[in-house]
This record gives C-alpha cells, structure tokens and sequence, in this order.
C-alpha cells in the first residue's frame, strides 16, 4: 500500500506532460513585462529607423 502511494507521489512528480506549455507562458509574460518597463524607449528607436529610412529613400529618389 504505502510503496504504491510513493511510487505514484515519484510518477506524478516526474511527470513532464505540459511543462513546455507552462515554459512558453512564462516567456511570453516576461516579454511583455519587458515591452512594458521600455515602451516609450522602443517607440524612440523605432520612430528614429522610420525617420532615418525615410531620409535615406528620399536621397536615392533625387
């Protein structure tokens, strides 16, 4: 009785069914919590690249 109980306790514990799941959630939610705390600095940089190409065609066409 008790050696099942353990041997279930040591199945459910090594039980790796949905753990890339979980490991992909947490990504995500670091990856958000990361474009939140730098917002306006990455609007910064992109407007920056948008602006530099836009100059940088306006050359080739003149």
């Amino acid at each position: 009785m008790m050696t099942s109980i353990v041997g279930s306790m040591k199945g459910f514990w090594k039980d790796e069914e949905g753990l890339g799941t979980l490991e992909m959630i947490l990504i995500i939610a670091v990856l958000i919590a990361v474009v939140l705390l730098f917002k306006e600095k990455i609007q910064e940089v992109v407007e920056a690249l948008i602006d530099t190409a836009g100059e940088k065609s306006q050359k080739v066409f003149e």
